[in-house]
């Protein structure tokens, strides 16, 4: 069991709420609530935007989603797929502009091993779903053990990370899906590219800069590169699993801990 202590969000220091530039955001469980997004939670997100600060939602979810959310949502980007890619939207332009992580080439190869996967997991995995929104993925294959089907049993959602291994295939854990994928890249790859791209510097150079918050084990990477790593309270039933936390931890869980969050950061940046 790890023994470290995460610190409360409220420790989150003047300075760093004044330096914040970039606020990278996952969004299932830690935006929503039960699924939904709150109107306080909305409106914290559009606090955010108003005063100056970018946000950049880094989510497991398909590039069909985040067309809509890069177009509709006052955000800067948006990390798609556990870092398949990033899209962001010129409203000026009226143009989205999207970069994969991999080559065309590359996401190609890993569609065959996607399919057995599939396959697999339908067929040894009693109760599991392909995901709802798998039809608007590009890169990933999503599987649900509790979003939309009664939530599987622990020694399921192993046994579906156990064959993605045979397969030699990446993959992650959220609060809902367990998202497969061909390639090594995951969330703080995609997040330090993104940043060499946007801001001609890499993550190093930036950490005073940004903040990151999630809330599950499929946002260890971020959790672990990531300097001013913030959960919302629901990560704390995952702890014991995980190898890399969150320096800071919120009091509530889910939409109502990033209310929290964000009201702790503009209240600090008079």
């Amino acid at each position: 069991m790890n023994n470290r202590v995460l610190r409360p969000a409220s420790e989150i220091s003047d300075k760093t709420c004044q330096n914040l530039d970039v606020f990278f955001m996952d969004i299932d469980d830690t935006f929503t609530t039960r699924g939904q997004i709150t109107a306080s939670a909305f409106q914290a997100l559009w606090r955010l935007f108003e005063s100056g600060i970018s946000v950049v939602p880094v989510t497991g979810r398909p590039a069909g989603w985040c067309d809509m959310i890069a177009r509709f949502w006052p955000v800067e980007a948006i990390i798609g797929e556990n870092g398949a890619f990033y899209f962001s939207y010129d409203s000026c332009k009226k143009k989205m502009i999207r970069h994969f992580y991999q080559t065309e080439l590359e996401r190609n190869q890993g569609f065959s091993l996607l399919k057995e996967l599939e396959k697999r997991v339908l067929d040894e995995i009693p109760g599991c779903a392909v995901s709802a929104d798998q039809p608007f993925r590009m890169a990933d294959l999503a599987i649900d053990f509790c979003e939309d089907i009664q939530r599987l049993p622990d020694e399921s959602i192993r046994n579906i990370c156990r064959i993605a291994e045979e397969l030699g295939l990446n993959y992650k854990v959220s609060s809902i899906h367990v998202n497969c994928w061909y390639g090594s890249y995951d969330k703080a790859d995609s997040l330090e590219k993104y940043l060499v791209t946007k801001y001609g510097l890499p993550l190093t150079q930036l950490q005073s800069r940004i903040l990151f918050v999630g809330d599950s084990p499929n946002d260890e990477p971020l959790f672990g590169r990531v300097n001013n790593s913030v959960a919302v309270a629901n990560i704390r039933s995952f702890l014991d699993s995980m190898t890399q936390w969150p320096t800071f931890v919120t009091r509530e869980q889910s939409g109502d801990g990033f209310c929290e969050l964000v009201n702790h950061i503009l209240a600090h940046r008079t």
